[in-house]
């Protein structure tokens, strides 16, 4: 994701994260849906960015099968297990729909990206 896009998409969850905190009202569908989709884009390019730094690697990609597993990974934590054993948290499956929306964008952008980076070379 480009730093632009990752700083404003920062910026938004962690908005409505602290008006959450503050108990601000907020439209349902930002409340509880906004971050689900920003969730996995913002996760991915932190693992990226960090990967890259320890492997010296900076065009290292991050393949689908790697991006739909994380996916897959995280829709059965936080939609099923979590539900299970602790009242906070709700199984949603529109959950599980934004966050592979939210991973979709992610290989998107990511792949744009590496298509520009090999048209500089």
């Amino acid at each position: 994701m480009r730093k632009g896009l990752f700083f404003i998409a920062l910026s938004i969850a962690t908005t409505i994260y602290l008006l959450q905190q503050l108990q601000q009202p907020l439209p349902l569908w930002v409340n509880h849906y906004v971050n689900d989709f920003l969730f996995l884009p913002l996760t991915l390019s932190l693992c990226l960015f960090v990967v890259r730094k320890i492997k010296q690697a900076p065009n290292l990609q991050l393949s689908l099968s790697l991006i739909l597993a994380v996916t897959v990974c995280y829709c059965i934590y936080f939609e099923w297990y979590l539900p299970q054993h602790n009242p906070r948290y709700t199984g949603d499956w529109i959950d599980c729909i934004l966050y592979f929306s939210g991973a979709l964008v992610f290989y998107l952008l990511h792949k744009t990206n590496s298509k520009i980076v090999e048209k500089n070379k």
